[in-house]
């Protein structure tokens, strides 16, 4: 029997790929899967640019802004409520487009990553907690290297939730998690995916996009929005979110708001360079390079014969 066809749509964050999302299912009748870590997450909505309804244009998007923000969410939780998206997606007649930065979220559903059932150990999990607070996330992220470096190269030293995790296995089983991930990718996937990758050959346009886009945030309300995340309870992941903790030295007194911007944006350049870093080791992504084209037309054209001679329509 055939797999079924999905389409995902990658690239660094202000590229443009909620637009091309759209437009590829307004071509095939389709419906959009989020892959982003930070917009699950209610009420973070202007630092983790979640679509408008104007910028849905009337396409249903999935996995949106429906997880309180105290709620920890994981590759393996991502996956599973994913995969029930698509098989319902699929079900109605309608194309899955996965539409996302998070790199891991994406290969994890793709490349079919069976999770480690390695269980938990809370009292365990809570000490690495402590030790991020009390010696750095840089000093935890050490002490994964140490144990699993090739693990250690795929996580930021600011992703605690990860690291912690990683370290957690690592505790239960005694093996890296590296090596469980391997393991897990012998089984085959269900999907006859087409992955669409946008990017820039002039990286600076990206980084202007990028500045552009974070005045626009600012404009929209970004630094209400996150004195009021600063001021309710704590958070898990989303608390990692780039646009958010930046704003706290001023929060604080600390820090001038300039400055803050000035660190959001470099934040955001950087965690842009470590998504291309990741995507592009992928050689199964299909590259459209935007500042190839000079009408928007041209690139939804470009994606539309891609997709075509792909599955052979």
């Amino acid at each position: 029997m055939d797999k079924p066809k999905i389409i995902a749509v990658v690239g660094a964050t202000a590229s443009g790929k909620t637009a091309l999302g759209v437009e590829i299912a307004k071509m095939f009748g389709g419906e959009v899967v989020s892959a982003d870590s930070i917009q699950v997450y209610k009420g973070l909505d202007i630092a983790s640019a979640k679509p408008t309804a104007e910028e849905m244009q009337g396409i249903p998007h999935h996995l949106i802004d429906f997880l309180e923000r105290d709620v920890t969410f994981s590759v393996s939780d991502y996956v599973t409520l994913a995969n029930e998206k698509i098989r319902d997606i699929l079900s109605r007649g309608k194309l899955p487009v996965i539409v996302g930065g998070t790199g891991l979220y994406i290969d994890s559903l793709l490349d079919n990553v069976k999770f480690s059932e390695a269980g938990s150990d809370e009292e365990y999990r809570a000490e690495l907690y402590r030790t991020a607070q009390e010696k750095g996330n840089e000093f935890l992220h050490e002490m994964l290297r140490q144990t699993d470096p090739e693990t250690a190269e795929t996580i930021h030293m600011n992703n605690v939730v990860r690291v912690v995790r990683a370290l957690e296995v690592f505790h239960i089983t005694g093996r890296k998690f590296s090596e469980l991930k391997a393991e897990s990718r012998l089984a085959e996937s269900p999907y006859n995916s087409l992955i669409i990758g946008i990017g820039y050959h002039d990286r600076q346009k990206l980084y202007d996009r990028i500045n552009s886009r974070v005045d626009i945030m600012l404009d929209s309300g970004l630094v209400g929005e996150a004195y009021d995340l600063w001021r309710s309870s704590p958070m898990k992941t989303a608390g990692n979110a780039i646009g958010y903790k930046e704003l706290i030295p001023y929060f604080e007194k600390l820090m001038p708001l300039d400055e803050c911007i000035d660190r959001i944006k470099q934040e955001t350049r950087r965690y842009a360079k470590r998504q291309l870093t990741w995507f592009r080791k992928n050689t199964r992504i299909s590259w459209i390079f935007l500042d190839e084209f000079n009408k928007k037309n041209e690139i939804y054209e470009k994606c539309q014969k891609t997709i075509e001679n792909y599955f052979n329509v």
